[in-house]
């Protein structure tokens, strides 16, 4: 069977289990969404949203790029961000990255001609690279230059993100934060937060703890 059929018959098996699971749960999709995350993600296959996150449809408003890069001048990122802050009034902007990043790998390497698009998408983070070639050239190992590059990405896009009239401009600005996903482990580390540093210190100790009482 072919990977286009074999989808379409999961999603037929997905609806008929989730609707005799929650009758009401196709009507509710059906009224409107009222998303409280902008996630600012990679186009990576490994890294879906609202998988990682354990997000149900509706919790997350999603715009995925290669690298997860924030472009003024892209109107379909500018779109995607202009509807979630105005429109859907979202209080929380999320871009987050992940080691083993293809894209970032590949602003350390030499450009390919066959790749035109990519090499325009990606020249900011060859700029970036460049910005932070002492650090990065101090680590020996390309997977080890690339994971930091993907580091500092995240912080580049949170830093652009929190400067742009769109998000300064509302009354009450969203929280924009700094996520990366190891691909390894599947865990999410926070790069940059959008709470005040002590309130953020106080929620990570409670998870902390809640963890260790579940352990």
């Amino acid at each position: 069977m072919n990977r286009p059929k074999r989808m379409l018959l999961e999603n037929i098996a997905w609806s008929r289990e989730t609707a005799h699971a929650d009758a009401q749960f196709f009507p509710r999709l059906a009224q409107g969404q009222s998303p409280k995350v902008l996630w600012i993600g990679c186009s990576d296959s490994r890294v879906p949203a609202e998988t990682v996150t354990n997000a149900n449809p509706g919790d997350l408003f999603v715009h995925r790029n290669i690298a997860n890069l924030f472009s003024p001048s892209d109107d379909n990122t500018m779109s995607v961000l202009e509807y979630a802050v105005r429109v859907l009034k979202v209080d929380h902007v999320i871009v987050c990255g992940h080691y083993g990043c293809g894209g970032v790998r590949a602003s350390l390497l030499p450009l390919s001609s066959d790749l035109p698009h990519v090499n325009r998408r990606i020249a900011p983070l060859c700029a970036l690279g460049e910005r932070h070639r002492d650090e990065l050239d101090a680590l020996s190992e390309l997977d080890a230059r690339a994971n930091r590059l993907a580091e500092l990405n995240v912080l580049e896009q949170v830093r652009l993100l929190r400067q742009h009239a769109i998000v300064r401009g509302r009354d009450e600005p969203p929280l924009v934060h700094g996520w990366i996903f190891g691909l390894n482990d599947g865990l999410i580390k926070v790069l940059a937060s959008g709470y005040p540093e002590e309130s953020e210190a106080q929620d990570i100790g409670r998870m902390q703890a809640a963890s260790l009482r579940a352990a």
